[in-house]
């Protein structure tokens, strides 16, 4: 196991320790580059008067743990609220906050469901989300409350097992609606020990993260709270829609506090090539910044090699950038390239991937980037997509990803059937699509989602590579594009069709070039003809908690004539189901 690894313990365990250095604890900077910070000791007694109060209310350990759902934005109450819970033997629930007050019904909706899914008796919230949450349809036994409602009362912290359930974290839900994923405490500590391992201290100075992920998703939660909390560390925080309006501020911070690891997922790193201007960025140096994590979504490596490009005049070096591959159902991390090189981006034949599911390399060929190798402890299995073999493909054949490890989620809370379709002897079947391809058992290169796959006469072509290719083109959204495929009634073979969102500074002239502008890009790119194409209004795709896009989804609502067009044609009639 890698040097600086913990080894023993678990989140309550690190809870009790935490406190012991000046420097260790959460610091949260505000939109004017303000900074509150709390040390872990802080933490710990917020979350012991939380903890009282929930146990007051009537939370118990019980069977596994009552559920407690969370939804806050980030900040202080969130961590008492997470850390209270688990005192009290409860299981916490995070839960995503409403992003945009224009789709406030569908968010209701999809709150509802997961309370009930996970079967929360209560819900804490920040006073403004307490008000919007009222109108949910679920309705917990214990209500909803703010962290000040809490009745009072001595807390009485509950020791746990590590089989107990420590955590439901709902998945992202690309292809279907979230599901709720249970880990256990056993899970997080292995998660957060393969973490810490990989970046150990020095006396020279001291792993601090900066983070704007989510508190409710698996790499602002595990990947970077755990972690710090684990070694006692600093741990600077921002909102996400803080980032979202000024992504400088993510590079200010990290410049400001010197920090050594801040991940983030690959539109992250687009967006601040296009919205970061050089004046914001005036005294910033991002030489400490050793690890910048690139993951949970696809990556491109145009993005890549025009962060390194751009962002190498204040410091920034491209051994720094590192893609890695996790999920929630694994707790996080996968697969981790190495740190001590730029990224490895290979160029693979087209047509050898879409005919034959193979990878050899091209000069002209599609480009694919590596995710690396599995992190210690787990493996990795590649078996046939259609899951009628399930004995290991050769390197380079492009199939299912399984994964084995110590940190896999014990199943989806409440569902066998859905648990019993990806876990297997063991072995969780991730959905994904990827290869093996490299020296000494090779390097993971992903293609994509298993239901996301764009089939075309019998071939199968990665929707990513299409919806890049009109990245650029006057007039479309950058991050906006959505391809699927499809069979119409009475059509000869499946029909490619493209989404794209409008740009808000996008012109008259823009606008009218559009369809043919963004056919042109893709055929140019991939040698795909668009059979059909939809400009729709800004913030019209459907979306993921975590920003991801939901292609299937974004289909259904549009043959249902659900969706934001600015110009509506008649709706094409569809022959069977949609995944």
């Amino acid at each position: 196991m890698p040097e600086g690894t913990v080894e023993t313990g678990g989140i309550l365990d690190w809870l009790e320790r935490a406190g012991q250095r000046p420097d260790g604890g959460l610091r949260f900077v505000d939109r004017a580059e303000r900074a509150t910070w709390f040390g872990w000791g802080e933490v710990r007694e917020r979350a012991l008067a939380v903890a009282g109060g929930l146990q007051a209310l009537g939370i118990e350990r019980g069977d596994r743990g009552d559920r407690v759902a969370l939804v806050f934005p980030t900040g202080i109450d969130f961590f008492a609220g997470f850390f209270g819970a688990l005192l009290a033997g409860a299981v916490p629930v995070p839960l995503y906050p409403p992003a945009r007050l224009g789709r406030m019904e569908e968010y209701l909706r999809r709150t509802a469901r997961m309370l009930e899914r996970s079967g929360a008796r209560l819900v804490l919230a920040d006073s403004r989300l307490r008000r919007i949450l009222g109108e949910a349809e679920a309705r917990p036994g214990l209500g909803c409350r703010t962290v000040d409602d809490l009745p009072r009362g001595p807390a009485r912290p509950v020791r746990t097992k590590a089989s107990d359930l420590a955590l439901i974290q709902f998945s992202s839900g690309t292809t279907v609606d979230p599901k709720p994923v249970a880990l256990s405490h056993r899970a997080l500590a292995a998660q957060t020990a393969i973490l810490t391992g990989f970046f150990p201290d020095s006396p020279e100075r001291r792993q601090s993260c900066v983070s704007w992920l989510p508190l409710y998703h698996d790499m602002g939660l595990i990947g970077c709270v755990f972690p710090a909390l684990a070694r006692d560390a600093a741990l600077t925080l921002l909102g996400p829609e803080l980032f979202v309006a000024r992504p400088s501020l993510w590079l200010r911070t990290i410049a400001s506090y010197r920090a050594t690891i801040s991940p983030a997922p690959n539109f992250a790193y687009e967006l601040c090539l296009t919205r970061v201007p050089d004046a914001d960025l005036e005294g910033v140096d991002l030489s400490g910044w050793r690890t910048a994590l690139n993951g949970a979504e696809s990556i491109s490596p145009a993005v890549l090699r025009a962060f390194c490009a751009r962002f190498a005049r204040w410091g920034f070096r491209p051994e720094a950038m590192t893609p890695v591959y996790g999920l929630s159902e694994a707790a996080l991390a996968v697969t981790f390239s190495d740190f001590d090189r730029p990224p490895r981006v290979a160029r693979f034949d087209r047509d050898k991937l879409a005919r034959e599911s193979r990878a050899r390399e091209a000069a002209e060929g599609r480009e694919i980037v590596s995710v690396g190798r599995p992190v210690p402890g787990f493996r990795l299995r590649i078996v046939d997509p259609d899951l009628r073999d399930l004995r290991d493909l050769p390197a380079g054949a492009v199939g299912r990803v399984w994964i084995q490890g110590p940190s896999l989620m014990d199943g989806y809370l409440g569902d066998p059937e859905a648990t019993a379709s990806v876990l297997r002897d063991g072995w969780l079947d991730t959905g994904d699509l990827g290869f093996l391809y490299g020296c000494e058992g090779g390097e993971l290169y992903l293609t994509g989602r298993a239901r996301d796959v764009v089939i075309l006469r019998g071939r199968n072509y990665a929707p990513e590579e299409i919806e890049r290719a009109v990245e650029g083109v006057p007039g479309v959204r950058a991050g906006c594009a959505a391809a699927a495929s499809w069979l119409p009634e009475d059509a000869p073979g499946e029909m490619l069709s493209l989404f794209v969102e409008a740009s808000r500074q996008a012109t008259a002239e823009e606008l009218a070039a559009l369809p043919d502008a963004c056919r042109e890009a893709v055929l140019g790119a991939t040698g795909l003809a668009v059979d059909h194409l939809v400009v729709l209004a800004p913030g019209a795709l459907p979306r993921t908690s975590s920003g991801k896009l939901r292609r299937g989804e974004t289909l259904r609502l549009y043959l249902a004539g659900e969706l934001a067009v600015p110009d509506p044609a008649p709706a094409p009639r569809l022959t069977g189901a949609l995944a």
